[in-house]
């Protein structure tokens, strides 16, 4: 539950589906014979020649060899091999800025889908302040956090994130993510709803954060404000 989705298929990916349907290259080459072929060659092995060199072929003439390399790349992206996470934050020292302290407390919990963690950042970037949520669970799957985790890297809200903002221009960005949909009401204001669950996630400092969620507040030299919003994923109802 913790890992992202598959990225999707490029599109030569797609056009290879069809290449699975057959038992063999044999199979693929008598297939993209044509009636005609079938009828007046009288040779299944004729036609499966005369289709391997692209004549009178009603599809795609490709060499055995790239038909195996394309019917293994097809079964790769179906069947991907399960690879286990490794831990970003394993050599995290203690004494290490207190927001990637408290994230990688939580880094396991959310790989595997224990607890799901928003993270509430408000910064200083470039002398223009931001702020934003990020999906702690959709990032980690997303991208490489031994760079944040080892101080090489800051990790700051992007507009790609559940929600950004600049306090310069005032633009205002929202995003849906793996395990988030933004909602916003007039009552509650904007909230994030768990796709697993369902269960809603209050952001509005005045109101409690929800069922199954806790509210932390860190206090950081680093970031102007921070918080998490630790939400235990209930099975799906």
């Amino acid at each position: 539950m913790a890992y992202p989705r598959p990225k999707a298929a490029t599109p030569s990916i797609k056009a290879d589906f069809k290449l699975i349907n057959y038992q063999d290259y044999d199979d693929f080459l008598l297939s993209s014979g044509t009636t005609q072929d079938r009828c007046y060659l009288d040779s299944e092995e004729v036609t499966r020649q005369f289709a391997e060199l692209g004549y009178r072929s009603t599809g795609e003439a490709i060499t055995r060899e790239e038909f195996k390399k394309r019917v293994a790349a097809v079964n790769r992206y179906l069947n991907p091999r399960y690879e286990p996470f490794v831990m970003a934050s394993e050599r995290l020292e203690s004494h290490s800025e207190p927001v990637l302290v408290e994230l990688a407390l939580r880094e396991r919990a959310n790989r595997v889908g224990i607890i799901s963690t928003i993270i509430f950042l408000r910064c200083i970037e470039k002398g223009v302040e931001i702020s934003g949520y990020i999906d702690y669970a959709h990032r980690l799957g997303s991208e490489d956090w031994k760079p944040i985790f080892t101080g090489r890297k800051r990790l700051k809200p992007t507009v790609t994130d559940l929600g950004f903002y600049n306090w310069q221009t005032g633009r205002v960005i929202s995003n849906d993510s793996f395990f988030y949909r933004v909602k916003c009401t007039k009552r509650h204001g904007l909230m994030y709803q768990h796709v697993y669950d369902r269960l809603m996630i209050m952001v509005d400092p005045k109101s409690p954060p929800g069922e199954n969620t806790t509210k932390k507040n860190i206090k950081s030299d680093t970031y102007e404000q921070a918080y998490l919003l630790d939400h235990v994923v209930r099975q799906r109802i």
